[in-house]
């Protein structure tokens, strides 16, 4: 039977899969519906779902137009959708718990709380340590991002992306985790910025932006007495706006003097920001960003990071179906090692060919399936 979700109790169970916007379930049947499940339902504005007939393992009656129901017929089991246990969920669904718990954690710093780290590790490790579903996720991460909530899963997708690219340029398992948690509290300066210019939908002015420009040292102080966390860590958060000719902040550092850690943030934090829509700003397709991250690779980001990103994230193969900048569908069938966003296309309404590389206002705008 069908019941809004505003209408589900706890203890409730889940008839049918419930999908995402991404085609991939969210919440898998025969779960045992908690408070948690219904704001990840609510998160991906699902209105109503399928719950079993019958009562829920609390005892209580479900009723659907005044018709008492049976008992359900499969023994289900409740867990509480927190750390760990979430790693049994869907990978989106997953990745909407550890938005949803950060945002608690940071709403806890902007009340001047301190950073409770084995809290924040329970909560985020699990989640990174799904490597084979983080292969397939990465690119698919600007997807899962609200608007409004935007800071939240900015700060976790910039530590999937960074764990990911740090596992991918060879760091050993407790670096890439490592790398993770740079990526994740790269951003928890922000929690001492005021809430009036995090909310503000418009351009920042030069006073406003000067203060966002704080939060590099502000997360690094909230960051430098933990014990637990790494150097290179309390670098990565202090130092991810740094760039490689000195123009960043908050020091002006350049090169060799910008920890790795920093350059690994610096591109994945770039990355997810351009890909999203913003209170103030509209999303760019993910390959133009990299055709755009490319040409500042050589001034103001890592060059060997920029390589190893590329080559990570956009592994597509000839055959991939595409959608280009102009709207029509397209196939991959020539995949040039120089230019991998711009590949060789064949038009599906024409069968023509297009060499993207020499189209300097034509890019793909996303990967179909």
């Amino acid at each position: 039977m069908r019941v809004k979700v505003g209408q589900i109790k706890s203890g409730l169970v889940l008839q049918e899969d419930v999908f995402g916007k991404s085609g991939k379930p969210i919440v898998r049947k025969n779960t045992v519906l908690t408070d948690e499940h219904v704001r990840i339902l609510h998160m991906f504005q699902v209105e109503a779902v399928s719950i079993v007939q019958g009562k829920n393992i609390q005892g209580r009656a479900v009723q659907e137009d005044s018709q008492q129901v049976t008992q359900p017929k499969e023994p289900v089991k409740q867990t509480a959708v927190t750390g760990a246990s979430a790693a049994d969920m869907p990978f989106e669904a997953h990745y909407q718990v550890v938005v949803s718990g950060y945002m608690k954690h940071f709403k806890k710093w902007q009340n001047q709380l301190p950073i409770d780290l084995p809290a924040l590790r329970k909560l985020f490790l699990p989640l990174i340590e799904r490597i084979e579903d983080v292969n397939h996720a990465v690119y698919a991460l600007h997807h899962f991002a609200a608007r409004d909530t935007y800071l939240y899963h900015h700060s976790v997708a910039v530590g999937v992306l960074a764990s990911y690219l740090g596992r991918k340029m060879g760091y050993s398992h407790g670096e890439w985790l490592q790398i993770g948690l740079a990526g994740l509290l790269a951003d928890s300066g922000m929690a001492k910025i005021s809430p009036a210019i995090l909310k503000k939908n418009t351009k920042l002015n030069t006073e406003e932006f000067a203060s966002v420009k704080t939060h590099t040292t502000q997360g690094y102080y909230m960051v430098e007495k933990l014990p637990t966390l790494s150097h290179g860590v309390k670098l990565g958060v202090l130092q991810h706006h740094e760039r490689q000719d000195g123009s960043g902040y908050p020091l002006g550092l350049s090169g060799g003097k910008v920890h790795m850690y920093a350059r690994i943030i610096a591109v994945c934090d770039l990355y997810h920001a351009m890909t999203c829509e913003r209170l103030y700003r509209e999303k760019t397709s993910p390959f133009k960003v990299i055709e755009l991250l490319q040409r500042e690779q050589f001034n103001n980001l890592d060059p060997s990071v920029i390589q190893a990103f590329t080559s990570s994230l956009f592994n597509v193969t000839v055959g991939t179906q595409v959608i280009l900048s102009n709207n029509r569908t397209a196939e991959i069938v020539f995949i040039d090692s120089q230019h991998p966003t711009k590949p060789m296309v064949r038009m599906e309404d024409d069968d023509t060919f297009i060499a993207l590389k020499d189209e300097t206002q034509l890019h793909i705008h996303d990967i179909l399936g």
